[in-house]
Order: C-alpha cells, then sequence, then structure tokens
C-alpha cells in the first residue's frame, strides 16, 4: 500500500513551495529603506524584514544587497528624475526649461511622501570604499546628470539664447551642485517653498553667463 502525505508524520510532510511575493513592491520598500539610510548601514535583515520576504528569496530575486540597491536607484531614476530630465530637454526655451526643472526638483526633493532629499546624491555619502559597483554607479548617475545640464546649454549657445562664448561646462557644474544642495538641504528640513526660491537663481545664472 502507498503511503499518502497524510500517513507521513507532519515532521516528513513535504513542504509547500515558497510564497510569493510582489517583486515591485519589495524592490520600492527596499528603495526607502535605502533612500532614507543611505547604502552601508542597511542590513540583509533590515532589508528582509522591510520588504517582509525571507533571506533566501531576497538572494534568489535580486543576487545580492549591491544588486537590490543598484535596482533600486535606477527604479528611483526612472520613477522620480527621467520625465523631469525629458522635459528640460524638450522645452526649446532654456530658460524657462531649467527653471522649470529645477521648481519640479524642490517639489520632489521635499515631498512629504517619500524621504527627503535624493538618493543619488545622499545615498553615496555612506558607501565604503570596498562597494565598487555601487559607488561607481552613484558616480556614473552624477556624471550624466551634469552632462545632461551641459548638452542643454551647450544647445542654448548654439540656438542663440546665451553668448556663443559662454563657458557651458563651468555653468553646468554650477547648476548641478545647486541642484545637490537643494538635495542636502531638503534633508536638513528645507520645505517646498525654501527650495522653490532657490530654483530661482539657475535661470540667473544662464542669463548672466561667465
Amino acid at each position: 500500500m502507498l503511503e499518502t502525505d497524510q500517513d507521513c508524520p507532519p515532521r516528513t510532510r513535504r513542504r509547500g513551495r515558497p510564497r510569493k511575493f510582489d517583486r515591485l513592491i519589495a524592490l520600492e520598500r527596499a528603495l526607502e529603506m535605502f533612500w532614507h539610510q543611505g547604502y552601508e548601514p542597511v542590513t540583509i535583515a533590515n532589508l528582509c524584514e522591510a520588504m517582509e520576504i525571507k533571506v533566501p528569496s531576497l538572494y534568489a530575486a535580486f543576487g545580492s544587497k549591491a544588486n537590490l540597491f543598484l535596482e533600486a536607484v535606477r527604479h528611483y531614476e526612472a520613477v522620480y528624475w527621467d520625465a523631469p530630465w525629458r522635459r528640460l530637454e524638450q522645452n526649446p526655451d532654456v530658460f524657462r526649461g531649467i527653471e522649470a526643472f529645477f521648481i519640479e526638483a524642490a517639489g520632489i526633493l521635499s515631498s512629504m511622501g517619500s524621504p527627503r532629499g535624493c538618493m543619488v546624491i545622499l545615498g553615496a555619502t555612506n558607501v565604503a570604499p570596498g562597494s565598487f559597483s555601487v559607488d561607481a554607479t552613484l558616480k556614473l548617475l552624477r556624471r550624466e546628470r551634469e552632462n545632461c545640464l551641459l548638452r542643454r546649454v551647450r544647445r542654448a549657445a548654439e540656438d542663440g539664447q546665451i553668448p556663443v562664448d559662454s563657458d557651458a561646462v563651468g555653468i553646468a557644474a554650477a547648476l548641478n551642485t545647486l541642484l545637490e544642495g537643494m538635495s542636502v538641504k531638503a534633508r536638513d528640513g528645507a520645505s517646498n517653498a525654501e527650495l522653490a526660491q532657490i530654483a530661482k537663481v539657475p535661470a540667473c545664472v544662464l542669463r548672466q553667463p561667465f
């Protein structure tokens, strides 16, 4: 007579499949934790608790803590920043485009519905020297932001909106520094209104190029 699962003692019954989880929801929970605390302070145990999954499930789905962080960063960029950068690129008026971008950035950085400040900027403050892939990716993203501004400034010079001999590299660096500074002020508690005041400065930088 064949032995069935019901005939087996409880300790020997076959286990069912691991409970499935919503990968996107888990990723967003990890994103929020990294956004709040940075990369290094967050442990695998912290992540599993926040994501409501077991350690094997985390590794099976994301591979490692570093891979999870990098995927969270890419998700963050896509959700919060892809559209503002695209609108800046598409706006034919560089002055209006820059001002609109920075005003929108003020809203993103100071939103009460998410951690304050920029994950790409503030997450880098807690990356140990040994975390090469994380550090390199964050540096690349910050450099790409400055390059986006540089391309827009150069196009403005080509279109005759700013003097053709303007220091495009210096202007882009100044604008990017303002954006990073707004992130720090947001983390320190600056309101949307306070950041919106700063957001008026970038257009002034363009109007008085150096």
